[in-house]
């Protein structure tokens, strides 16, 4: 008797079952092999040795090298990322503008900053700082990261803003019109409320994005977590290790953003169930059931 259909696939059966496995069975092989490969080309150079690792429990690493670092990557994640959510709003709103220039203006702005690589972006903007000296030179990489992260992250925000109000049901709008609401008192308190919990997932996944591409920074001489890490392999001579180290603190950086920014989001889907069923709840102080009068009278 043969197995049932799976949901989204039949069931293989015994000759597929026995070439999965010796599929399966040659990948593992072949990843054992590569790993082995790696790990005595490494062992050749040196850099598996403690030696290597030593410069990593010593305080003056941290202090010098990768603290600061950590500093500046923060600063410059944190600053970009709050422009970002103002800039993203503003133009997500303005391309939905019933007013024909001001869609356009946004809409140009929009499509013209998602185009634009992020390197590219950091590198005209400090060249362009340093050549009007519009900040001074001890923050001209800071400000050329800050301001490109912002322009291409506040970009992709406005499309998820954009995407986010038009996924709501028209039917909202068209009521709040007819009840007499200008569009500016609509957008405030029914559509962005309510499109926020579901732009919420997209907004934290580029929040991620904006963290991992300040790392770019150092091109242009930011000192970031990337840089510090280089300056530690270029000093001890333990370039892997270092490059090692500084992966594990970013995976522990993005890992604690996104474990925050859904705790934020969970946090805002429950209020807002809590806050739907309150309003369900029919008020039974006001009800009078014939025959069942238990108030007071005198």
């Amino acid at each position: 008797m043969s197995k049932p259909a799976t949901v989204l696939y039949d069931a293989p059966g015994p000759r597929a079952k026995r070439i999965y496995n010796v599929v399966s069975v040659a990948v593992a092989a072949l990843m054992v092999g590569a790993g082995y490969l790696v790990y005595t080309a490494l062992d050749d150079k040196g850099q598996l040795t403690s030696e290597k690792w030593s410069p990593f429990v010593e305080s003056t690493s941290w202090t010098t090298y990768l603290l600061p670092g950590i500093r500046g990557t923060l600063i410059a994640a944190a600053v970009s990322i709050l422009l970002a959510l103002i800039l993203g709003a503003i133009l997500g709103i303005g391309r939905l503008s019933d007013h024909r220039p001001i869609r356009w203006i946004a809409g140009f702005i929009v499509e013209l900053f998602r185009a634009i690589p992020v390197l590219i972006l950091m590198i005209f903007s400090y060249q362009l700082f340093a050549a009007y000296n519009v900040f001074q030179s001890a923050y001209l990489a800071l400000a050329a990261v800050i301001v490109s992260l912002t322009l291409y992250n506040g970009a992709v925000i406005a499309e998820i803003v954009r995407s986010g109000i038009n996924s709501l049901p028209k039917g909202q709008s068209e009521a709040a019109m007819a009840l007499g609401m200008r569009k500016g008192q609509i957008m405030a308190t029914i559509l962005l409320p309510q499109a926020v919990t579901a732009m919420l997932p997209a907004i934290i996944s580029q929040m991620v994005v904006a963290l991992k591409d300040s790392a770019l920074g150092y091109l242009i001489g930011y000192v970031e977590v990337v840089r510090s890490g280089q300056q530690i392999g270029a000093y001890y001579g333990n370039y892997l290790p270092s490059l090692i180290v500084v992966a594990i603190i970013m995976i522990i950086i993005n890992s604690t953003l996104t474990v925050v920014a859904t705790r934020v989001e969970k946090r805002l889907r429950a209020g807002k169930r809590t806050g739907a069923a309150a309003k369900n709840v029919p008020d039974l102080s006001e009800v009078s059931v014939p025959g069942m009068d238990i108030t007071d009278k005198p």
